[in-house]
């Protein structure tokens, strides 16, 4: 899953893999083409961000 500000309809959304539809390689990496929520056709650089061990505290 990850997430992406649609285009079309300029929400955030989260995108699970079964909205993808092709992943192709270009030079910058594997991009990703899948379906928004809203139903326009969407293409997206696929890179995974590192993980991190730094604790984050949360205020309420």
């Amino acid at each position: 899953m990850f997430t992406h500000v649609c285009t079309a309809c300029a929400k955030r959304q989260l995108i699970f893999p079964s909205q993808v539809s092709a992943v192709a390689e270009s030079e910058q990496g594997p991009v990703a083409t899948f379906t928004c929520w809203c139903g326009a056709e969407q293409s997206a650089l696929y890179t995974l961000a590192p993980a991190t061990s730094d604790k984050v505290v949360l205020a309420a």
